[in-house]
């Protein structure tokens, strides 16, 4: 999934909640990032472009555990990750809101980075993960 089939799902599942109302596409692509003008059908496209890589990736994951290539204990580092990513998404939210002392700072510095490690160890091409 590409930066703009992400930010694009993401306008389209949270636009109706945050604003508590229905908006229509055209108004929905405006909110996206870039600076200029796109049309409804081209935000529609990117959607569903986004809805079908969504798709495809549930299908592969369910495809991989049927063949059993996909085990359980290979998922886990993905799991932690998960983990410490609501770790951090939830002490940043904190110190958004709040005034963190240095040491709340040092700790959201030393999630961030264990992510970037963490995610960059698994996206390496020498890892096994199957």
């Amino acid at each position: 999934m590409t930066k703009i089939q992400l930010e694009t799902l993401l306008i389209d599942v949270l636009a109706d909640n945050l604003t508590g109302k229905i908006v229509k596409y055209d108004e929905k692509a405006d909110f996206r990032l870039i600076k200029s003008k796109i049309s409804r059908g081209s935000f529609n496209r990117t959607l569903k472009q986004s809805k079908e890589n969504v798709i495809k990736s549930v299908y592969t994951i369910l495809l991989l555990s049927y063949l059993g290539i996909f085990e359980t204990a290979s998922l886990s580092p993905y799991l932690e990750i998960a983990s410490k990513l609501q770790d951090y998404i939830e002490a940043y939210s904190q110190s958004s809101s709040n005034k963190l002392s240095e040491d709340n700072l040092k700790i959201i510095e030393i999630i961030r980075e264990e992510l970037e490690i963490s995610l960059n160890r698994l996206s390496s091409p020498i890892n096994k993960i199957l």
